[in-house]
């Protein structure tokens, strides 16, 4: 066995949202492979931090009203707990907005500039007259310059994937105040990629991991490689040496962050992090990513590590995409599955969520989650066998033979467990970890045939020996079983440690122990340890999705019927703004058939007649006004909406409009809102009421 140091690492989730299942797809391959490594004697570091810098972030802030910082740290400690929650401990869960990753930054880049792979230039950037600020990759969105498709500032997130630098993007526009952008000169710092086009040649085909993730890389080496813009204006994140007014690019800190996190563990260890990260050191690194990120680590990060005098991973291991109920995965329409608000809140075990990212598919291809399959794949293919499996046999041993017979193993229950650590080997060091879990369920079905098939209740009748001797290798399999089980769940793998008599932690052992006898022959009470996923559960479940998707297809009805008649519920960081000479596009909407929905799905809406009461100017927006209206209530209620350009504040005091009152409360601009207020047409004529209408009157 290797004696060779690993430290494993995991891409850092982004700290202005919660944890839901796509941010699972990576980690809990990862600490299984952990774990796995543990059992076999090796030495791991696991490392992993949470990503704090960029436009989403402050843009996120701004819309709660707190700090970049305030925001990071709530979702840094929120994913450091909801990781715990499901079983996946971290060496050194760090922060790279911490003082050890703003320090790390620096000595890296400064030594990329002292070796020449850093220079200055004067680029064209999006530049929005009306926030009088130059605009970072995410406060712009436009069109792509290669294949015309809808994109943000730094990619072509809906297109063709490829990576944008500042001045590329056509049509820019501020996704602050939906105006449209110019292109104004300023002085920047860029990165020569191109000077390590021979290293990436050579590195390449060594680099060890999935095939997606040294394919696509060597595929965009072979395509040319760019020079990358490494600062923003901006004020949050890293600064670049000698510039206060530059931060560096967020895609150059954030991978720095997997340092400075194995800095902060070996100051808190005494461990050695150069061992990991130095030319001469002996340690290993093995990144665990999202496919979406390949480019990033397999790229732009060895180029970084190689100019600054610093060892490249050695291996990358880069999961498939995930899919909700066979619809691609999207928070902002509702098809997503949020890690604590759906699963974990409602007292669902973490071992059957980790029992199924682990089992669905290969870790390269797509995983598609739904409910009813979570539900067959752990009552079939683990309650069913294992589950039963272990109940059977404990409550036998206890009940009838008084504990654990003092016999040892037979051989071919010995060899049946060595062929599937074997197996199991294997399946790990190909990153295959679907084909591992099946290793250990085919050991399960193994052990749950045995006991079947020799009927301990029946020898009882006529040989107890062999009774006790079927009992005895049943109980080894129960053991195995219960070590190779620890990675794929751990809270069900200790408690059956303990339910064989063990005081320890299985996490602990050694896979060679799988193979031991029993230094104990006491066992506790017998329990059940693997309780079925019913019917009625699933449907709840299944339910809480449906509305989800109603809510947010509602929601992004309203928000373009808002849109285009010039009233705003809540603007998000992706709404485009009206333009001018529509005509053409008009009719064609117009002609676009309606999607018909019935009269219960329309009395959802509640819409009632509303007096306005006081109006304003929302602060730093020259689209949004702060309205009170009288819907009938006991007081009036504030509503934001994206008509200043058409009403002066005057003008609408005293006027009946109609308001969807049941719209969940937004912010914009750090201002709530509680309502939409309807409006028609580019010119945002307000509905109103004809007659003299009492305020909250419902619309019928």
């Amino acid at each position: 066995m290797s004696d060779t140091p690993i430290l494993v690492t995991c891409g850092l989730p982004y700290t202005n949202g919660p944890c839901h299942l796509g941010h699972l797809r990576t980690y809990v391959p990862a600490d299984f492979y952990v774990r796995y490594l543990r059992h076999c004697g090796r030495e791991v570091v696991f490392v992993c931090g949470s990503d704090n810098h960029g436009t989403p972030i402050v843009i996120s802030a701004e819309t709660e009203g707190v700090t970049p910082r305030q925001m990071s740290e709530r979702y840094n400690a929120h994913f450091d707990e909801t990781f715990k929650k499901m079983g996946i401990f971290f060496d050194r869960f760090g922060m790279t907005d911490d003082p050890m990753n703003h320090e790390t930054t620096t000595e890296i880049v400064t030594k990329l500039i002292e070796n020449g792979h850093i220079y200055k230039k004067t680029i064209s950037q999006s530049y929005c007259p009306h926030c009088e600020m130059f605009l970072p990759d995410r406060y712009v969105e436009g069109t792509c310059p290669y294949c015309g498709e809808k994109a943000r500032g730094d990619e072509c997130d809906q297109g063709c994937g490829k990576h944008l630098e500042p001045g590329e993007l056509k049509d820019p526009v501020c996704k602050i105040c939906g105006s449209p952008a110019e292109f104004r000169d300023q002085e920047h710092y860029f990165l020569k990629l191109g000077d390590f086009k021979d290293f990436l040649n050579g590195y390449l085909p060594t680099i060890q991991g999935t095939s997606n993730a040294k394919n696509y890389a060597s595929m965009w080496v072979k395509e040319g490689l760019h020079d990358w813009c490494v600062t923003r204006s901006f004020n949050w994140g890293v600064k670049f040496p000698g510039h206060d007014d530059l931060v560096v690019y967020v895609w150059v800190d954030a991978p720095i962050g997997y340092i400075s996190f194995t800095k902060e563990w070996a100051k808190a260890t005494g461990g050695d992090w150069e061992q990991f990260w130095k030319p001469e050191g002996k340690g290993e690194v093995i990144h665990f990513i999202g496919q979406d990120i390949i480019y990033h680590h397999c790229v732009f990060w060895p180029s970084l590590l190689e100019g600054a005098g610093y060892k490249p991973p050695k291996a990358v291991v880069a999961s498939g995409m995930v899919k909700i109920d066979d619809k691609k995965f999207s928070k902002s329409r509702g098809c997503v599955v949020w890690t604590n608000e759906d699963y974990l809140d409602i007292g669902l075990s973490p071992d059957y969520l980790r029992y199924y990212l682990l089992s669905y598919t290969s870790h390269t291809k797509e995983l598609n989650f739904s409910w009813k399959e979570y539900q067959a794949r752990v009552n079939n293919e683990f309650v069913d066998t294992i589950g039963n499996f272990f109940y059977r046999t404990l409550h036998f041993a206890a009940n009838k033979m008084g504990g654990i017979p003092d016999l040892d193993a037979e051989p071919q229950v010995l060899e049946a467990i060595k062929s599937t650590i074997a197996q199991l080997d294997k399946a790990v060091g190909e990153y295959e970890f679907k084909a591992a879990v099946e290793a250990v369920l085919a050991l399960g079905n193994t052990a749950n045939t045995y006991i079947q098939t020799n009927a301990p209740w029946k020898l009882m009748k006529t040989d107890e020996n062999a009774a006790r001797q079927t009992i005895r290798n049943c109980l080894q399999f129960v053991k195995a079983l219960t070590i190779l089980l620890d990675g794929i769940m751990p809270v069900k793998a200790q408690e059956a440690w303990e339910l064989l008599g063990y005081k320890g932690k299985v996490a602990d052992c050694r896979l060679s122990e799988a193979l031991t006898g029993f230094d104990h022959s006491e066992l506790p009470t017998p329990k059940i340890l693997f309780a079925k996923i019913e019917d009625e559960k699933v449907a709840e479940y299944e339910n809480t999705l449906k509305m989800r998707l109603e809510e947010a297809k509602a929601k992004e009805a309203g928000s373009a019927a808002a849109n285009a008649a010039g009233s705003a519920p809540a603007q998000t960081a992706s709404d485009k703004p009206k333009t001018e000479n529509k005509g053409d596009k008009k009719m064609e909407d117009n002609n676009e058939p309606v999607e018909q929905i019935s009269i219960d799905e329309f009395f959802r809406t509640q819409l009632k007649v509303g007096k306005i009461l006081e109006v304003e100017p929302v602060p730093k927006s020259k689209k949004l006004l702060k309205i009170m209206v009288d819907l009938g209530e006991e007081s009036p209620r504030q509503i934001v909406s994206g008509i200043a350009p058409y009403y002066r504040p005057e003008e609408l005091v005293g006027l009946s409009v109609v308001v969807v009152a049941n719209l969940k409360p937004a912010k914009l601009c750090g201002v709530e809102s509680n309502g939409m207020i309807l409006a028609a047409g580019d010119e945002a004529s307000l509905l109103t009421t004809k007659f003299e209408v009492a305020p909250g009157t419902k619309v019928l």
